[in-house]
Order: C-alpha cells, then sequence, then structure tokens
C-alpha cells in the first residue's frame, strides 16, 4: 500500500470507530493536515449520524462545509463525544508532535475538550523517541527572538518558519534536533516560556487511542 492508501484506510476506520459512539445531538472534532482531510471525506458519508463538527482550522472548516457538514463555533460547543486528528509523531506512551501544519493551538483546545481523543497515523509515524520531526512552536510575533533564544538553551535549533503565519495571527518556530525523553515536562516547560502560545507536543493530554495505518491493515493501539 502507499502512504496515501494507509490514510485511507485509517481514516474510514476511524469512521467506523466513531460510529458507536454518534447520536443525533453529537459533535465531533476534526483535526487538521492530510490524514485528517482522508477521515473528513469518510466522515461527510455518516453526517446523517451526528449533529456537526468543530473545526481546529480554517481551513478543515471549509473542506466540512464543502461537505454539507454544520461547523459550530468552539465557544458554542459544552462537550464533544471524540476527536479525530494526525500526527507528525508519536511513541509508545502515546504522546504525540503536533502541528506541522500550523494548527496546534486550535487542536490542542479541541483536544482539550472531548470525552476521546482518536489519532490517526500511518506507520512513517511511529518513533521510539520523540524530537526527530522538529517541534512547533507557536509563539506572538514581537517575542519571536526571544522565544528563539530560551528554545536554544533546550539543545535544539529553533528555525522561524517563515512566510508562515497561523491561523491566530501568530508565528512558528520549528525547533529540530531535540531527543525528547520527557514530553511531558517538556511541554510544561515550553508553554511556560513568556511569549509562547503554545507547543506541539500532546503528551500532557495525549491520544486515548491511536489507529495507525500499516502494509497489513489498520492496528489499534491503547495503552
Amino acid at each position: 500500500m502507499t502512504q496515501d492508501e494507509m490514510k485511507q484506510a485509517v481514516a474510514q476506520a476511524a469512521v467506523e470507530y466513531i460510529k458507536p459512539k454518534l447520536g443525533k445531538e453529537s459533535i465531533v472534532g476534526v483535526g487538521t493536515g492530510s490524514t485528517a482531510n482522508f477521515f473528513i471525506d469518510a466522515l461527510a458519508e455518516v453526517k446523517s449520524l451526528f449533529d456537526g463538527a468543530v473545526a481546529s482550522s480554517q481551513a478543515t472548516a471549509e473542506r466540512l462545509k464543502q461537505h454539507g457538514i454544520t461547523v459550530y463555533d468552539m465557544n458554542s460547543v459544552n462537550e464533544m463525544e471524540v476527536y479525530v486528528d494526525g500526527a507528525d509523531e508519536f511513541d509508545a506512551e502515546l504522546n504525540l508532535i503536533k502541528g506541522g501544519g500550523g494548527a496546534l493551538t486550535r487542536e490542542k483546545i479541541v483536544a482539550a475538550v472531548a470525552k476521546e481523543f482518536v489519532c490517526i497515523v500511518d506507520s512513517t509515524k511511529k518513533v521510539d523517541v520523540l524530537g526527530e520531526f522538529p517541534l512547533p512552536v507557536e509563539v506572538i510575533p514581537m517575542a519571536r527572538s526571544q522565544v528563539a533564544r530560551e528554545l536554544a538553551k533546550l539543545d535544539g535549533m529553533p528555525v522561524w518558519r517563515e512566510n508562515f503565519v497561523t491561523d491566530n495571527g501568530n508565528l512558528i518556530l520549528d525547533v529540530e534536533d531535540l531527543e525528547i525523553t520527557d514530553p511531558k515536562a517538556l511541554e510544561t516547560h515550553i508553554n511556560g516560556i513568556v511569549g509562547v502560545v503554545t507547543n506541539g507536543l500532546f503528551a500532557n493530554r495525549g491520544a486515548d487511542v491511536i489507529l495507525m495505518g500499516t502494509e497489513n491493515g489498520v492496528e489499534t493501539i491503547t495503552l
């Protein structure tokens, strides 16, 4: 199977996984990225089973609307049955790095509200130690240089993602060459740097289940 075929298979598996959890008033949180796009396309086939969705980015919102799925503002939603999104990396403890597409802050907000976080990936995303994929950090524009200096103290190399602005009007620093052995502690530390909005470690609220597309089908991974 190609990588896209694995993504398509795991997206379909995610729809089958969440279907029993859905009711007429259910809200589905939907992530951002190529795998999430496959999920949106598959979700559209069962849109009569739930009320609507919350999108983690403007691009996701547009794709959902194109399929006729009602998109709700996060502030109008009190609870969410499930959140489905991809990841750039994950480890054996279901800690994630996300934010390659730049939507990490909104993704974190949606994940925080959802009862269950279902992460959909292909097998290339599995790692022993997080950090091979650069860690995205969303920063307030005026704090970019100051935050970069602080991030450099972590033995990584912060690189400004030039010509990119998040949906929130902020900038991204991608921290390269990190070996993340304590994801929860590092997530908390980076979020404490003045000028940081949030970072792409999803460890303090990691995935509840991972559906991983492989050459031999979809594997379900839980703790």
